[in-house]
């Protein structure tokens, strides 16, 4: 719920300050504890004391960059999270942020509502948050996803996913609100070393309509051009 804290500590990175506000504002709404540093030397003290479970680490930082913030972070043994944000798009500069210990990336400009969606995943996917009992449950609809038991129903049926399949479901469900692409899926589904093509992520999504939507109404829907979605027909 918003306004309620739920324990976990964000430390936000970044030297332009309307951005880290921005993001401090939307992480504390949906009930994380967040600090701010505008510097690497700052951000390397700060995780000293708050320990934070995640940072969000902007790679251009006016006293270092962040990938050696990272390296710092990792050389002391400091167990978090790193997503890497930066203006950057380019493919050697998220191969180098992943290969120095970074756990996932994003470019400037950015949706908050991905962002807070990237960081919950990242922190499930890392171990490191505490799910209670009434979170350990994702649902969309009548389809409903248990972390704690690697179930998946629909409509009250158990659906028999391969590892695979539930993973995929599990990143469609935790991205119910948008849009995801074909290479978000590959990211985070085949994770960064894949180097497979597109292909793999239609015949997948084709392998869970089968087991999802023999029941009405169809859930998993196709946004030509873009990429894929979960949505009830009804929705505007």
């Amino acid at each position: 719920m918003s306004g309620e804290k739920n324990g976990q500590r964000i430390l936000v990175v970044d030297d332009e300050v309307n951005i880290s506000d921005l993001i401090a504002t939307s992480l504390r709404f949906v009930g994380f504890e967040v600090r701010t540093a505008a510097t690497g030397s700052q951000a390397l003290a700060i995780a000293e004391d708050f320990k934070p479970h995640a940072i969000v680490l902007d790679v251009m930082l006016p006293d270092q960059d962040g990938f050696e913030v990272c390296r710092q972070i990792r050389n002391e043994g400091i167990d978090v999270g790193v997503l890497f944000l930066t203006a950057k798009d380019g493919m050697e500069d998220k191969v180098a942020g992943l290969t120095i210990g970074g756990d996932d990336y994003m470019t400037k400009p950015f949706s908050l509502e991905e962002l807070v969606a990237r960081i919950r995943a990242l922190l499930r996917r890392i171990g490191v948050v505490e799910i209670e009992h009434d979170d350990e449950k994702i649902r969309f609809a009548d389809l409903e996803l248990n972390e704690a038991t690697h179930e998946v129903h629909r409509a009250g049926h158990l659906l028999d996913l391969s590892p695979t399949e539930f993973t995929l479901t599990r990143y469609l469900l935790i991205n119910s609100d948008r849009v995801v692409s074909k290479s978000q899926i590959l990211d985070h589904v085949w994770e960064y070393d894949f180097r497979g093509d597109a292909g793999i992520v239609e015949t997948y999504i084709s392998y869970l309509r089968k087991k999802i939507d023999i029941f009405d109404p169809p859930l998993i829907h196709t946004v030509r051009g873009v990429g894929y979605r979960l949505k009830v027909p009804s929705e505007q």
